[in-house]
């Protein structure tokens, strides 16, 4: 692009480049405040869901769902967590096929330790950034985050995205 040739998109006006840089910088800050827990923001978020399910521990596909992340990132994340002893998987007595995560009282534990320094990022975002603007912020990123507007079906690989782009009538 020129000097003289108009940006084709204005700055600060994409969307998703806009939630991706707060995302980045909430993480970092997030992280940055956990560090002595030796847990980073994502995986306080997942044990915190499995925490919340830990009298009918999920499938895979249930957290994945509630943190809109895709299943092989959890299985990614959930990783490091078993490696640590924090969750386990176990069988689903009721479907042989299926397993589920379940929070070990080592990962409790864990979780414990960090809600204070998970306090600390909360408190400190929300005096900066106001207590009211906070809440409003929250309720529009998890109403993004439900949205079923926006929810997109199935495997997002870039195989796939490129499949979709050459031919976007043929389903993939």
């Amino acid at each position: 692009m020129g000097k003289d040739e108009p940006s084709f998109i204005e700055p600060n006006r994409c969307n998703c480049t806009a939630l991706r840089k707060a995302s980045r910088r909430m993480s970092q800050f997030y992280d940055s405040t956990l560090v002595p827990s030796g847990l980073r923001s994502t995986q306080f978020a997942m044990l915190a869901e499995l925490d919340r399910r830990v009298d009918t521990p999920p499938t895979i596909r249930e957290p994945s769902e509630a943190l809109v992340m895709d299943q092989s990132t959890i299985g990614q994340n959930l990783r490091p967590l078993g490696r640590e002893g924090l969750i386990s998987l176990v069988q689903d007595e009721a479907d042989r096929r299926s397993r589920r995560v379940k929070i070990t009282k080592a990962g409790r534990s864990r979780l414990a330790d960090a809600r204070p320094l998970w306090s600390v990022a909360q408190q400190r975002f929300e005096d900066g950034f106001g207590k009211r603007a906070a809440a409003e912020l929250r309720s529009i990123l998890v109403n993004i985050a439900r949205g079923q507007s926006l929810a997109v079906e199935g495997d997002l690989s870039p195989s796939k995205w490129r499949a979709r782009s050459i031919h976007p009538e043929i389903p993939v």
